[in-house]
């Protein structure tokens, strides 16, 4: 029997791609582990999935900003790295496969202590400091962005990004149901991401008065950001977050309101969803949502509003502009190449896989 060693966590962009692999991987038979942290967003997504080992390692987060922690922190990474290779030693995996954040540097070196080759996967347009340094390790880079393998050179290969099969088999009359909408208006749903996003969600209330008349509104608040005062006004619903029932609610929108995560923009494309992007600003990040957001406008694949641009007002009009290039949108994105990287994915693992 195969056995494959997962790794990554930090935020659930970091994750969902493992859960879109797992079902091939073990439909092929491998022994599935997955290395992550004791406290992190990867434990409570993958410790319960049938079919996974959990292993908890400790690790430090790499920060580009100063923080007393930076001081600490590299000790835990050393740390991790050694219960990573004592781990990598006690497994003996074939192969293993890197999704980034910070975890996964202890992981990979201790993979590559032990001579177990590894496949690193970047979502974003330019690597992030964790999968620089899993890099040098790593056998293979796969890439969602055709920049950033060109950045990254020869070990690079342009794949697109893992997708759980279940994302395209939503009902829009369910999620219509869900929503408690009727369906004769046009749907916008906003995806705040894991931890929402506070000052889109802000911006979107105070625009509800505009909105409203033209459109139902769908809101994926993030958790902790429901807004009680609103849960009666008709055309509008809230969910902090959907697990199940998200293929349904994607289905039934016909219009996307999103920060600019890898991950999701790749599965709207997928699903061909007009999107709005409101990118998290630099000072928030190291950046990489503006670069995705940005080459996403230039192959016309979206609409993008910058934050600090953004007021109830100008949200609306880019919401309204949105919605009059539906039609040309869709066509862009149905003639876009393939975002599914599944099967690319799956191909390189077993390419650079121990023999």
């Amino acid at each position: 029997m195969k056995r494959i060693v997962l790794t990554g966590g930090g935020t659930a962009g970091h994750v969902t791609p493992h859960l879109a692999l797992l079902p091939h991987l073990l439909a092929a038979g491998y022994d599935v582990h997955y290395i992550g942290t004791e406290n992190g967003i990867e434990r409570g997504m993958m410790e319960a999935m049938d079919g996974v080992t959990y292993h908890a390692v400790k690790s430090g987060k790499l920060r580009r900003y100063f923080d007393w922690k930076n001081f600490t922190d590299p000790f835990r990474v050393i740390h991790g790295a050694f219960q990573s290779a004592r781990l990598m030693g006690k497994l003996k995996p074939d192969v293993c496969f890197s999704k980034g954040g910070f975890v996964s540097v202890p992981v990979v070196v201790g993979a590559w202590l032990h001579r177990v080759p590894v496949l690193c996967h970047e979502s974003d347009l330019t690597p992030g400091l964790a999968n620089k340094i899993c890099g040098k390790f790593a056998k293979k880079i796969a890439t969602t962005f055709p920049e950033c393998a060109q950045a990254l050179g020869e070990k690079a290969v342009c794949t697109g990004t893992p997708m759980r099969k279940a994302l395209f088999s939503g009902s829009r009359e369910k999620g219509l149901a869900l929503a408690g909408f009727s369906g004769q208006k046009p749907v916008l749903m906003m995806v705040g991401g894991s931890s929402g996003a506070q000052s889109v969600n802000k911006a979107l209330r105070e625009a509800l008065p505009r909105l409203l008349p033209e459109m139902d509104v769908l809101h994926l608040t993030g958790k902790g950001n429901l807004d009680e005062s609103l849960a009666a006004l008709p055309g509008y619903r809230q969910f902090e977050f959907l697990s199940d029932d998200l293929p349904d609610a994607i289905a039934c929108a016909e219009l996307i309101l999103s920060r600019a995560g890898s991950n999701a923009i790749c599965e709207f494309q997928a699903l061909k969803k007009p999107m709005l992007l409101v990118p998290y600003p630099k000072g928030a990040s190291r950046g990489d949502q503006i670069l995705n957001a940005e080459s996403f406008r230039k192959r016309g694949l979206c609409h993008v509003l910058l934050q600090e641009n953004m007021t109830a007002d100008t949200l609306a009009e880019a919401i309204f502009a949105l919605q009059r290039d539906r039609d040309n949108l869709i066509r862009r994105l149905t003639e876009a190449p393939p975002a599914d990287g599944t099967a690319q994915v799956l191909a390189l693992i077993r390419e650079i896989e121990k023999k």
